[in-house]
């Protein structure tokens, strides 16, 4: 009689419980730890066990799929946006490596000068350049001064030359007098001979 007194207390207050979850209804909103937590406490107990309704244990089941489907897409959203972050930071930085080749192409190209194909150094440049107009201008001064004095001793040869000429004028033109004078002598005395 115990048994059965026990057994329908027991079935009693089963129903009872039955009753008043199927007047509860399950939360399906807020975080899957809330909807655990709500589930746990609003739950029945029966000796060491906790007595759950199985629709809100399909509820239950049903947000945590949900979440989890969220979450996953979120996930991949992630992995595409990761992905595509990765290519465009290779880009960049294969870009960013271009960049710094040309940078440094074009530091040496600034700081360096072509002449006949060849590179050369703005500081060697210059001193190269400096040296072929300083060899220059002294082979212009020497050339200057080396005509000068060949001007001058044209010059002095041109007057030499106009004073032997002068000389040579007068000599000749006393040679001719004299040639002259001796050739009238010369005829003169041929007359004289023919005479006698």
């Amino acid at each position: 009689m115990k048994k059965s007194f026990i057994l329908i207390i027991t079935l009693f207050s089963i129903t009872t419980t039955l009753f008043s979850q199927t007047n509860k209804k399950f939360i399906d909103t807020g975080s899957v730890k809330n909807q655990f937590d709500y589930l746990i406490n609003k739950s029945n107990r029966y000796q060491e066990f906790k007595v759950v309704k199985i629709n809100w244990l399909n509820k239950l089941k049903s947000n945590v799929n949900d979440s989890l489907s969220v979450s996953k897409k979120e996930l991949l959203n992630s992995f595409v946006t990761i992905n595509s972050q990765k290519k465009t930071i290779d880009s960049l930085k294969v870009s960013l490596a271009n960049s710094k080749n040309n940078i440094t192409a074009l530091t040496k190209e600034k700081q360096s000068i072509s002449l006949f194909g060849i590179q050369l150094g703005k500081s060697f440049f210059k001193t190269l350049l400096f040296s072929i107009i300083g060899i220059l201008a002294v082979l212009l001064v020497f050339f200057i001064i080396k005509f000068k004095q060949s001007n001058s001793i044209t010059s002095q040869a041109k007057l030499d030359l106009k004073e032997v000429e002068e000389e040579f004028d007068t000599h000749r033109k006393k040679a001719l007098e004299r040639e002259q004078k001796v050739m009238r002598k010369l005829q003169d005395e041929l007359n004289k001979q023919k005479k006698e």
